[in-house]
């Protein structure tokens, strides 16, 4: 009465890898959101820049201590910037559509070896 089910070692390996999947796909998502932050932050501080006259007086946030700069230097190290988080929300997007299709096609494999798997 007390039988245990006893699962195979290679599905094991499966539900491992799905696991290892699933916080792959977590980092990826939470890399994602956290350049797209800074990218929302920085669009915002290059629109604020477009409304200051060329001789606006800028300071730049440098560690602990702010640095006077002038607009034309903050605009081009912004839109670098700006470039740069572009391209890796790109990036960490492709790699989270690649995680979740991995990880449909596990979970796919996984189902169909539980039903054919007979329960003992």
């Amino acid at each position: 009465m007390g039988e245990e089910t006893e699962i195979p070692a290679n599905l094991q390996e499966e539900l491992a890898k799905l696991q290892q999947l699933q916080q792959t796909l977590q980092i990826i998502v939470s890399q994602r959101q956290q350049v797209e932050m800074e990218l929302t932050d920085t669009d915002k501080a290059l629109e604020e820049l477009k409304k200051m006259g060329d001789d606006a007086i800028i300071y730049k946030s440098v560690g602990m201590l702010l640095v006077k700069k002038d607009k034309e230097s903050v605009t081009k190290d912004l839109t670098e910037r700006r470039e740069l988080l572009s391209v890796r929300a790109s990036v960490l997007g492709k790699q989270e559509e690649r995680t979740r299709e991995k990880l449909r096609e596990l979970q796919q494999q996984i189902q169909s070896r539980l039903r054919q798997q007979p329960i003992t």
